[in-house]
């Protein structure tokens, strides 16, 4: 979709994007060239708006509305017909109490809870995200494309993309998952006594009321702060590409390319812009991208912290077994007792557990902060590995430009999920991981006749140490990609719209990247919209009209 190259109502929206002359302050600590010459053509005017991702967006906010709506109305229904520690059966084939498959059923749907909380809050993380990153450019602190959406707060107390509503939506984001692993119960269904019924006890999988109606109100909560924030802020351009991100500064004259920078990464951007050798290897996105640092940190950090737990659980197993409290089991962890999904009919596995004292809503309270402290971390680190995935997409995007079939500017948010393999690895894990954890910190909260009975926690040594397994291949995978340096000369950028707008100097909807122009004694590399020869690795570049650089400064690589 082409933009009118007509001044329109954007520009002149209080809260839409600064002039660049603003941006210089928060961006990075490369400055830019005072006289720089406008090189791009009128063909910046290409970008999309991406009207497409936006009714993407809307619709799986709806669809989250909808879900968020039904849990609420659900609690709230069994909460009335039945109390607080009310239970809804779920209308499926009842179970016979020594079927095998009684966990195996309750463990599926615990996944397939999981699976749809992801899908609500990734639509809803998609619209906070595009509203945060127009009000960061707005306020001249926008970088990269992608930004630690909970972690990068826009200025204000009352702005709904400020510090104060970003720590809202990531405490109903633990919630969200916190609730999940509530949701389910078993319901015992005891039929009145008769000789024919007398020793027949079925079981039915139930959803506790009160998690319900907490699972639904955190959900429509995170959908109202996202839709306050998408109508806090002018958004010029909806597609999550960097490169319609940084036409669309680029055409409404909010971002300058510099000159002279047309062989420098986003790593060299305190580097004066002086001429440069293309480089074989690239920055990996661990030097470029100074939150990825962080990031992997904190997987080993959690990976680390469930291994200790795991240690911690063992450690109390031995400690107390054998102790008539029941506070730890008294099988032994071994290579016949270890299991995937444990067993609870026989509870043939090793673990610990403590009770609530009473079934008093301050009781559930404390059951909530329980689940909720040991999950946050698994959430909030699983939330921040988006960060990895988004810069190495908008990276792998950048690349093509070197390839046979070009750069496509425009990208499809869905799509772009199947396609890109790290993007599915995350969008897998994350529900996957959560489910892991419900199988390691169980509630066991039966219920008999849609009443909760009782109220206890256990901490399954098995399950945690899967779980600690899971997360160490995880953490492995994405200090493999954050490490990865790219190979070729084409400069990396992970997104970075100053390094995107020096390397652009032609937009088009598909573009090529290489040599094109000889000079003495620099040559100019950028962009077309036909393939372009591969750059000289034995000449200097440093972009169009660089004959005032003859006189000046050293030569470097690009990296």
């Amino acid at each position: 979709m082409t933009a009118s190259p007509k001044p329109t109502d954007e520009i002149s929206h209080p809260s839409g994007l600064l002039a660049y002359d603003a941006l210089l302050g928060d961006q990075d600590s490369g400055s830019i060239i005072s006289d720089v010459k406008f090189t791009a053509d009128t063909r910046t005017d290409f970008y999309d708006r991406s009207l497409t991702s936006r009714r993407y967006a809307l619709v799986g906010v709806a669809c989250s509305s909808i879900f968020s709506c039904s849990c609420i109305v659900a609690g709230i229904v069994t909460l009335t017909n039945h109390g607080v520690f009310g239970v809804t059966v779920i209308n499926v084939p009842p179970i016979n109490f020594g079927e095998v498959q009684l966990d195996l059923r309750k463990e599926i749907l615990a996944l397939a809870f999981n699976l749809i909380i992801t899908l609500c809050t990734e639509s809803v993380g998609f619209v906070h995200n595009i509203s945060l990153r127009s009000a960061l450019a707005s306020e001249s602190r926008l970088r990269f494309n992608t930004n630690l959406r909970l972690l990068t707060a826009a200025r204000g107390w009352r702005n709904p993309n400020g510090a104060l509503f970003n720590s809202i939506s990531a405490f109903l984001l633990i919630i969200s998952y916190s609730s999940t692993s509530l949701v389910l119960c078993f319901d015992i269904q005891s039929p009145p006594v008769s000789p024919q019924y007398a020793m027949e006890v079925i079981i039915d999988i139930a959803l506790g009321g009160l998690p319900l109606l907490v699972l639904g109100v955190a959900l429509l909560l995170q959908v109202m702060i996202a839709l306050s924030g998408m109508r806090a802020v002018k958004i010029l351009t909806w597609s999550s590409s960097p490169f319609d991100l940084t036409a669309a500064l680029v055409h409404h004259k909010q971002l300058t390319p510099a000159t002279f920078r047309c062989m420098r990464c986003v790593s060299a951007l305190d580097v004066h812009g002086d001429p440069a050798r293309p480089s074989e290897t690239q920055p990996s996105a661990w030097h470029a991208h100074p939150s990825i640092r962080k990031v992997v940190i904190s997987l080993w950090g959690i990976t680390a912290a469930c291994a200790g737990w795991a240690a911690l659980v063992m450690y109390l197993w031995g400690k107390y077994v054998g102790d008539r409290s029941g506070f730890s089991s008294p099988v032994a962890l071994t290579a016949q007792t270890w299991s995937f999904i444990p067993n609870s009919l026989n509870g043939s596995f090793n673990y610990i557990q403590y009770a609530m004292p009473d079934l008093g809503i301050q009781w559930w309270i404390m059951v909530f902060v329980n689940v909720a402290v040991i999950q946050g971390p698994l959430t909030f680190g699983l939330h921040c590995s988006e960060l990895i995935v988004n810069v190495t997409r908008d990276e792998r995007q950048w690349r093509c430009a070197t390839g046979r079939k070009g750069l496509k500017t425009t990208t499809n948010p869905v799509k772009a999920i199947f396609t890109h393999p790290i993007c599915l690895v995350l969008f897998v894990a994350k529900p996957f991981l959560h489910w892991m954890f419900g199988l390691s910190f169980i509630i066991s909260n039966p219920a008999g006749n849609g009443t909760l009975i009782s109220l206890d926690i256990g901490m399954l040594t098995a399950q945690i140490w899967n779980l600690c397994i899971a997360l160490f291949i995880l953490a492995c995978f994405f200090t493999f990609v954050a490490l990865r340096r790219p190979r070729g000369p084409q400069p990396a950028a992970y997104g970075h719209v100053q390094t995107l707008a020096n390397l652009v100097d032609e937009w088009s909807p598909v573009m090529w990247w290489g040599h094109k122009e000889d000079g003495i004694p620099y040559c100019h590399a950028g962009t077309s919209d036909h393939p372009l020869p591969d750059v000289k690795m034995d000449c200097v570049y440093a972009g169009s009209g660089a004959g005032s650089l003859r006189e000046r400064g050293t030569i470097s690589t690009s990296g």
